[in-house]
């Protein structure tokens, strides 16, 4: 704990009364965060105890956050944090550290202008294995892989030609290898890389973490013994996650799990295809799936909606999510795709809307939505548009630019930048990466990316929602365009799900209601509903 700031001494309290509750005092740039909502004093430190149980003992004692232990033999620890004197203006600034359980003492082992995190201690003990880069003030920038001696000397890159961000990573059992996950083309795969830097692909089926939306997330594990195997979660296109298991050089894979055997049979899953399209700004090559309802033929009949992933650097796959089976269990084809920003693809790919987001991605969804149309899958009279965060913006962003849609949902949208930099959880990154340039110097660079600068150009009936306690894109985001909407007379509703952050789907109740409300909105301006009477 901390001490908390204060400037007047609180009055005595009457004798038989009470006060309200003190004032709260902040002095820090981050005073809040998503998910844990504004932040009490102090900071998070870093504690051990026996294995069989015990009393907890602190063994850091820093101002700053610190966290990721891994330890180093039986008397070090090594810990990733940021302990920079203006750490919330630079929150990229982390390094790694060892402390001493013998003396408490801490010293770094690592120093850049750049993140390094994520330590992984050799089964010999003599070397490290984390994760970072050389900070070049970008809004994405790839996590590349790094050794050093276990005293911190002989820093170097492995795999410097790695074409993706590394992801999770553990040491293979002889110490000789480590295995890493990574985003690939729209999955996530466990790749193998010697000390050499040589990368072998083991393993190309890990998902299934994500269960509403189609995300590319998974974890794995490494046994030990003379035949080490990996463990990890094994996504599918139509059911959620199984355990898979491969030998640590990917042969012999299995899936050892159906939990969902009991049910999965007497259901009809959506069919899920996957398309690549050329963008009708560069001919650049989009990845995208389609979940086609169980009564599908391509007769045009059908009405589509276009479910843009967040981030926006991040993955979507060929993924089971419930909320795709859900649209399609009401007979709506339903496309998910990459855009040019999404990781997976390289840093180049990601970052092409580096400063101009939202930008030519909309081309990119919009040349997907066209082949859908082509195909004769959909009915270009019954398109409909909805994603969640990075994914509620470019909603808002397409209704700024075109009436093809019938409906829009933009669920917890950035609306304008102006009061992300300066208000959001995140607002430092916003500022500091994202856009590079002062909110009060130079507006303009924060308004021609908002749609609220283009709110009066909206035809389309567009739904709102967000949650009451996200920090991350704040409810007044939301709020500010379905006020410019109200004010220029578009049809518009917004939701507020209660004591909720960003993440509102969070417990199944509130999938339902995400998932039915936004069906709901559709089904009021679907055509051909309206000419059936509903």
């Amino acid at each position: 704990p901390g001490e908390t700031p204060s400037f007047a001494k609180a009055p005595a309290t009457p004798e038989g009364g009470s006060w309200n509750a003190p004032v709260k005092v902040f002095d820090r740039l981050q005073f809040r965060f998503d998910g844990a909502g504004y932040l009490k004093d102090g900071t998070t430190q870093v504690f051990v105890l026996p294995v069989d149980g015990g009393t907890p003992r602190q063994v850091t004692f820093e101002e700053a956050d610190l966290g990721g232990p891994a330890w180093l033999g039986n008397s070090t620890l090594l810990v990733s944090g940021n302990l920079a004197e203006d750490a919330d203006l630079d929150p990229l600034e982390s390094e790694i550290y060892a402390v001493s359980l013998s003396d408490l003492s801490i010293r770094p082992l690592t120093s850049r202008d750049g993140p390094d995190y994520g330590p992984v201690v050799s089964p010999d003990g003599k070397t490290v294995a984390y994760r970072g880069f050389d900070d070049k003030v970008l809004s994405y920038q790839q996590d590349n892989l790094y050794l050093m001696n276990a005293d911190g000397s002989g820093t170097r890159e492995i795999a410097a030609d790695f074409p993706r961000s590394i992801g999770q990573t553990v040491w293979a059992p002889d110490g000789k290898s480590l295995l890493v996950l990574s985003e690939d083309y729209g999955v996530l795969s466990l790749f193998r890389i010697g000390l050499d830097g040589k990368a072998t692909k083991i393993v190309t089926d890990i998902g299934g973490a994500s269960i509403g939306r189609p995300y590319a997330e998974g974890s794995f594990s490494v046994s030990g013994g003379r035949k080490p195997m990996v463990a990890y979660t094994a996504g599918f296109a139509d059911r959620p996650s199984e355990v898979g298991m491969a030998g640590i050089d990917g042969k012999d894979a299995k899936v050892l799990t159906t939990l969902n055997g009991d049910v999965l049979p007497f259901l009809e899953m959506a069919r899920v295809e996957e398309i690549k399209v050329p963008s009708s700004h560069d001919g650049l090559e989009i990845e995208a799936w389609v979940a086609l309802p169980p009564d599908f033929k391509a007769d045009g009949s059908f009405p589509m909606i276009l479910e843009i992933h967040g981030g926006p650097y991040a993955m979507y796959g060929p993924y089971f999510a419930s909320e795709i089976q859900r649209f399609a269990a009401e007979g709506y084809v339903t496309v998910w795709t990459n855009p040019r920003g999404s990781t997976g693809y390289g840093e180049e790919f990601a970052l092409a809307i580096d400063r101009a987001y939202p930008g030519n991605d909309y081309d990119d969804l919009m040349s997907v939505v066209d082949e859908l149309v082509k195909r004769n899958y959909v009915s270009k009279d019954r398109l409909f548009v909805t994603g969640g965060s990075g994914g509620g913006i470019l909603t808002a962003w397409i209704v700024t630019k075109t009436d093809r849609f019938a409906a829009a949902a933009s669920v917890k949208p950035v609306i304008n930048w102006m009061t992300m930099a300066l208000a959001a959880d995140i607002a430092q990154m916003v500022r500091r990466q994202w856009i590079r340039e002062d909110p009060w110097s130079n507006p303009e660079a924060y308004l021609e990316r908002s749609p609220i600068r283009y709110v009066d150009k909206v035809k389309t009936p567009t739904l709102m929602m967000v949650g009451d306690q996200d920090w991350r894109t704040p409810a007044w985001e939301a709020e500010q365009f379905y006020t410019g909407l109200k004010m220029n007379g578009v049809d518009t509703a917004l939701i507020h799900v209660p004591d909720s952050p960003h993440y509102i789907a969070s417990r199944p109740s509130r999938l339902i209601a995400k998932t039915d409300n936004i069906m709901g909105w559709f089904a009021k301006y679907d055509p051909a509903k309206k000419v059936e009477g509903e």
